[in-house]
């Protein structure tokens, strides 16, 4: 992930359609937070024991890792593509983490990443609108 686009861009790329740049660059601060509440869950001594947990952790990660060589590429209109076609898996696993996360551990670390990855799951939606 990169957490400054306009470096990966050309002045071209940016000019093509800075809407659709800006967006990507949106989504993708919001992806930041996601990518911190994936690498809580994975180092989790709970992801290592509940195959649940493990899911949910590979799951951002495939949706990060998807918008990655277009984010990278400074492909905007790839990237929205990706994102949109890709949101229903991630909103739904994050709504799958939100149910099990009691059961998994009721730890303020675990409510809080529960929290942080569904504002950041709700603010892409809005985003993708």
């Amino acid at each position: 992930m990169t957490s400054n686009i306009t470096s990966n861009m050309d002045s071209e790329q940016l000019a093509s359609d800075p809407a659709d740049s800006e967006l990507m660059r949106r989504i993708d601060d919001s992806l930041s937070h996601i990518w911190m509440v994936r690498t809580f869950l994975k180092h989790s001594d709970e992801a290592a024991e509940d195959e649940e947990l493990a899911e949910v952790h590979r799951e951002l990660y495939d949706f990060m890792l998807a918008l990655g060589p277009s984010i990278d590429a400074g492909d905007a209109k790839k990237y929205l593509h990706l994102a949109r076609k890709k949101f229903s898996k991630l909103k739904r696993i994050a709504e799958h983490f939100a149910e099990i996360q009691p059961d998994v551990s009721g730890h303020m670390n675990f409510k809080m990443a529960s929290k942080s990855l569904g504002i950041a799951v709700a603010q892409i939606e809005l985003l993708l609108k």
